[in-house]
Order: C-alpha cells, then structure tokens, then sequence
C-alpha cells in the first residue's frame, strides 16, 4: 500500500470502530437493563428496541450510498454520523422503553456504512482492496470482542444511559477523523458522471453477493441467539464468554493473513466458496452438538471456524462489490449491499427467536446450514473479476 492507501485505509476503520464500538457496548446488556425502564417487561418491545435499528439503518443504507455518489462521500459520512451521535443522545436521555426504541431508530438513519465503504474503494487501487477492507473487518470484530470484556463493567458504573452517551462521544470523534484524518476524495470522483440503482440492480454477480450478505448476517445473529445458552450449559458464566469469543477473533484474524497470497495467485473464488462450505460445517457441526451435552473446548473450536470463515467473507465480500460495480455506481451499489447486510441483521434476530421458541436450538441450526448450503448453490457460478493493471504508486 501507498502512504495514501494506509491512511485512508487505517482512518476510514477507525471511523467504522469508534461506530461500532457505541453499538456493541450497548448489546451486551441492552437486553437486562431496559427491563428497568417503564414498559419494560414487555420482550417482544424490547427485542423491537433492539432491532429497530437494523431496519432503519437498512431502508436508508441506498439513499446515502447514491446520495454519496453524487454529493460526495465526506459530507454524507458527516451528516450520517450526526445523525447517529442524535439518536445516541435521544437513547442516553430517555425515561420509558419508547424513548430507547426511538432512539434506536434515530441511531440506524445514520447509514453511513456504504458512503465509508465507498470512499475506501475510491482511495485504494485493485491490487489491495481486499487488504482494505480486511482492516475494517479487523477493526470491527475487535471492537465486537472489546466490548463482550468492558460493556459489563462499564455499564454498571455509568448504566444504559452513560453508554448511549459515550456512544454519541465516539461518533462525534468518528467525525472529527473524517474531517482532518481521511485523505481528499479523488478528483476524478467529484466530476465523474453518476450512475444510477438500476445497473447495479441487474447484475448477476451483484445480486449473489447481496444475497451473500444477506443470509451470513442472518445466519450470524440468529447463532447468537443459542450460542450463549450453549457457553452456560457448558459451565462457563456469562461475564466469562469473552474467554471464548477473543481468542477465536483473535486467532481467526492471524489467518487472515494467508487470504491476501491466495488472492494474488488467483485462487479468490475458491477462498470465498471455501469460506462458505465452512461456515455451513460449523451450522451442521452445533447442530450435532445441540443433540447432547456441549463441551467448552467443542464450543471454543467450532467458534474458531466460525470466525475464520466469517472474516474472510466480511473482507472479500465488499471489495467483490466494489470491483464489480461500475465506478459511477459504487456508492448505490454499495448501499445495496449494505441495505441487504442490515436487513439480515433484523431477520436473523427475528427469525433466531421464532426458530428456538418453536422447533428448539436443532431447528435454528438445521435452518441456518440449509441456509448456507443454498449460498453456495447461488454462489458457486460467480467468476472473480480480473485484477486491474496496477498504476503508478503515488505518496
């Protein structure tokens, strides 16, 4: 990578992190203390609380991503991180369960997850974009285990209040990094014609990977769901899952590293399928586990895999997206993408519930590795787009 490349790269995943971190420190204990709210021995109101911001944040991913095309990705990227730091505040100072659910929502209509991705591809070449996007899954996942170890212990000195504050505090620093941290969009971008939805939308090779994201999300929190239940029956405590959770991000990022090679000598689309099949074990392998008695080390490997398998596609996936997507469409195709990832967000946690209640942690499982099996049928006729000649290296 460049200069330039590495910092747009290390900049725009802080952004992502400082983001993500106020969302995750909330999900660990959102459940527990919004029962303390007025209206909050409601489940069904609180799981809407908790879910309103996938869908939200998935109606509105489309809108910013063209919005970016044609404005500009750092004034979307400022106005939707605005947005999220006033539903944050409009969360922090709520008195009933209806203020958070409000909040929430507010927090999703700051989408700016696609004007970020975008921008990204806009300022790294061909050649190590999967690199690029690698760090922001980086960044993500270390966030998601970052707050399994200090939500809890945060939230009972400064409470579900506190944390929706200090969440609106990061998405204000997120800000001030896009204002003197990101590298200036290229030129060529500013006075490019803009594309429009449609091309995006008739793409076979786009709409495998929307329908990609789509069911791994879907798949991944509905596992979440059972995945806990599983660590307690097992006899770890719940303030000790984090033992589990680190190492296999940890350890699944340190593979990672062997993508980067493959992709070079060209074998990306059998990493990515690979990614796939192996995700769709793990889903037949906690099927099987669900049957009996998990152990911990049982659990803790198939975690790994897990981890691994999911990383690889959370790196390949959106850089996939923005090889394929003609230049002047990137934002919309990007917020297609995206949109499909929220929206996965929201029907998994819907669909993980339903699944439990009726048919038990078999029936969750047994469905989520169907579900993987028919990504891979979808997928298995996508063609890796051809790496573009590398251009000259700027500073």
């Amino acid at each position: 990578m460049t200069r330039t490349e590495l910092r747009a790269s290390g900049s725009l995943a802080s952004i992502f992190a400082l983001r993500m971190l106020g969302l995750f420190l909330v999900l660990p204990v959102f459940a527990l203390e919004a029962r303390k709210y007025p209206g909050g021995d409601d489940p069904a109101l609180i799981g809407l609380a908790m879910g309103i911001y996938g869908l939200t944040q998935g109606i509105l991913q489309i809108p910013f991503g063209m919005a970016s095309d044609r404005l500009g990705r750092k004034r979307v990227i400022i106005f939707g991180l605005l947005v999220f730091a006033l539903g944050s505040l409009i969360a922090g100072s709520a008195d009933t369960l209806t203020g958070l659910l409000v909040g929430r929502s507010v927090q999703g209509a700051g989408a700016v997850s696609a004007a970020v991705t975008a921008l990204l591809a806009d300022l790294t070449r061909d050649s190590v974009r999967t690199k690029a996007m690698a760090l922001v899954g980086a960044s993500i996942g270390l966030m998601f285990a970052l707050s399994l170890v200090v939500s809890p212990v945060i939230a009972a000195h400064i409470g579900l209040s506190g944390l929706f504050v200090l969440t609106a505090v990061l998405a204000l620093l997120g800000t001030a990094v896009v204002v003197w941290g990101v590298p200036a969009e290229p030129v060529a971008h500013k006075d490019a014609a803009r594309g429009g939805l449609r091309q995006v939308l008739s793409s076979p090779a786009l709409l495998r990977l929307n329908i990609g994201v789509f069911v791994l999300h879907a798949v991944q929190l509905a596992m979440w769901v059972a995945i806990p239940a599983f660590l307690v029956q097992a006899g770890l405590g719940k303030d000790d899952h984090w033992q589990i959770y680190l190492p296999a991000v940890l350890g699944s990022f340190v593979l990672m590293g062997g993508v980067f090679p493959l992709e070079r000598r060209g074998y990306l689309r059998a990493v990515f399928l690979s990614a796939i099949a192996l995700i769709a074990l793990v889903q037949v392998a906690l099927l099987w586990v669900s049957s009996g008695a998990p152990s911990i080390t049982c659990l803790a490997w198939l975690l790994f895999a897990f981890f691994c398998g999911f990383n690889v596609l959370e790196a390949t996936q959106p850089s996939l997206v923005s090889r394929i997507a003609p230049a002047a469409s990137r934002g919309a195709a990007m917020g297609v993408y995206n949109t499909l990832q929220s929206l996965g967000f929201f029907a998994g946690g819907v669909m993980g519930g339903q699944l439990v209640k009726s048919y038990g942690t078999q029936g969750l499982f047994l469905t989520c590795a169907a579900l993987m099996l028919l990504w891979l049928v979808v997928a298995w006729p996508m063609v890796a787009p051809k790496r573009l000649a590398p251009s000259a290296k700027t500073p």
